[in-house]
């Protein structure tokens, strides 16, 4: 692990965006997450790490309750965002995902054009006045993707007729299209070529700007790159959360350790 380059940026934000406690989440009978209390920190990249299984996508999703389609899944404890509970019966669920943009594994565009993909979230949350406002909305969206050079001169062109590095970059542009405070990414490089994964992990390094990014990955490399601070996962527990740093060179937990050194997986 000694190639691995540390993110030498520090933490800038102190301050908490997201607040999880003793959040527990079951699929039927099964005890997927138990007990995790947690502080996501806002302009802050926060990686999710831990062997297949262990709970680290299934947190992510009860960030913007993409676990509510799941008829055997069910959450308890408190997620506030902003100190708002996200889970109150008042919260409607397709506003908060308009706040929590989500990127996946697989690029997902729909079968629309670029232009199309992108506006698609402000027109259904009513954010343009016009044309010349959903231009523009359109516009700024793929300029944070780092699409709009690659882009511009095709917009009305199939978004899946991009490359696999575009495709996500385009999906990236089309969550924060809604000018989302949360950016949650469920493993956004494991489909991409090296390439492609250093441009979105350059673009990830870029949205912390504005947005706190919380980023599922398998890779503790990436982790190391563009977070600055790390969770460790681990049977449905969250074992360790600190300065990326430090989770990498001296933790705490044995099993951080074990993990981080390829004794457990």
């Amino acid at each position: 692990m000694n190639d691995m380059r540390l993110t030498e940026r520090a933490v800038e934000s102190q301050t908490t965006k997201i607040t999880a406690r003793g959040v527990q989440v079951y699929y039927a009978d099964t005890h997927a997450i138990k007990d995790v209390d947690v502080d996501i920190l806002d302009k802050t990249v926060t990686a999710f790490i831990g062997p297949s299984g262990c709970g680290k996508s299934t947190f992510l999703r009860c960030i913007n309750r993409m676990n509510d389609s799941i008829p055997i899944a069910r959450v308890e404890g408190d997620i506030l965002i902003d100190g708002q509970d996200i889970y109150d019966r008042r919260v409607d669920p397709v506003q908060l995902r308009a706040k929590v943009g989500m990127v996946f594994q697989k690029p997902n565009p729909f079968p629309k054009s670029i232009y199309d993909n992108v506006a698609y979230g402000p027109k259904i949350h009513g954010l343009a006045q016009d044309k010349a406002d959903l231009d523009g909305i359109v516009e700024n969206a793929l300029r944070r993707a780092a699409l709009w050079e690659e882009a511009k001169d095709r917009l009305q062109s199939p978004g899946t007729g991009l490359s696999g590095g575009q495709q996500q970059r385009l999906c990236i542009a089309r969550a924060v299209a809604t000018s989302p405070e949360v950016l949650l990414m469920d493993e956004p490089c494991s489909a991409l070529d090296p390439i492609a994964t250093a441009q979105v992990e350059e673009l990830i390094d870029d949205l912390r700007q504005n947005y706190s990014v919380v980023i599922v990955t398998h890779s503790m490399q990436q982790a190391a790159r563009v977070s600055q601070k790390t969770a460790f996962f681990h049977l449905g527990n969250l074992v360790e959360y600190g300065e990326t740093g430090k989770i990498f060179t001296s933790p705490e937990d044995p099993r951080t350790e074990s993990y981080i050194s390829g004794r457990i997986g």
